[in-house]
């Protein structure tokens, strides 16, 4: 209890509170993705996926899924781990089925593509707003999101965009295998969101926590 009151001593109430709030954003920016019905980030899609091909929920299999990732990150990169990893793996998937239950239920379900991509754009924007949010405080990254930051270190020859890449590439592919819906939605969650988060970043968070150098 002693470490754990030191850690959270250490990084103040402010990053944790910004970093959960933000993994908040995140999971409704992945609900409104899914509600877009045009394909969500590549491991959401991979997750949502192969939770309809075993039967079990989504958020639960999300759990499932980041406990066997999390073996990877304690094992080969411990510095990536913290409070945001926790938040990030066990709470997100319940925030997204919280959120997409209730478009369902408020909303019907879009079937112009006009509107379909007014939705999927409103999802990118307020998932970039929840990545940039969880990242910035720098307590801790997600299982999934650990896994190109632990390549980039083992191996440095390549940037972390490709490490970043090739991740995506292979749960794109492993969606696409299992029935999952691979679209637009897929592609600016892919490459588009990078420069979403980038605005997120200067103009926004940053501006949150003033001159603390601990944060991205």
């Amino acid at each position: 209890m002693n470490a754990i009151s030191q850690y959270f001593k250490k990084i103040g109430w402010k990053r944790f509170v910004v970093m959960v709030i933000g993994n908040i954003f995140l999971g409704i920016g992945i609900s409104i993705f899914k509600f877009a019905g045009l394909g969500n980030d590549p491991y959401s899609g991979m997750i949502m996926a192969l939770s309809d091909v075993a039967g079990i929920a989504y958020a639960n299999f999300l759990v499932f899924a980041n406990i066997a990732v999390f073996v990877l990150e304690v094992v080969f990169g411990k510095e990536f781990i913290g409070a945001g990893t926790i938040v990030n793996a066990f709470f997100v998937g319940y925030i997204t089925t919280f959120f997409y239950e209730l478009w369902i239920t408020w909303f019907t379900k879009p079937e112009s593509m006009v509107v379909q991509i007014l939705i999927m754009l409103l999802g990118t924007i307020v998932t970039g707003l929840g990545v940039s949010m969880y990242q910035t405080p720098n307590v801790g990254a997600s299982p999934y999101d650990s896994l190109s930051l632990i390549m980039t270190k083992k191996i440095p020859k390549f940037s972390y965009f490709w490490h970043r890449i090739c991740t995506d590439a292979i749960c794109a592919f492993i969606c696409f295998l299992s029935g999952g819906i691979i679209g637009l939605g897929t592609l600016v969650s892919a490459l588009g969101l990078g420069p979403v988060i980038d605005f997120f970043n200067k103009h926004f968070t940053r501006k949150l926590f003033g001159k603390d150098e601990d944060i991205l």
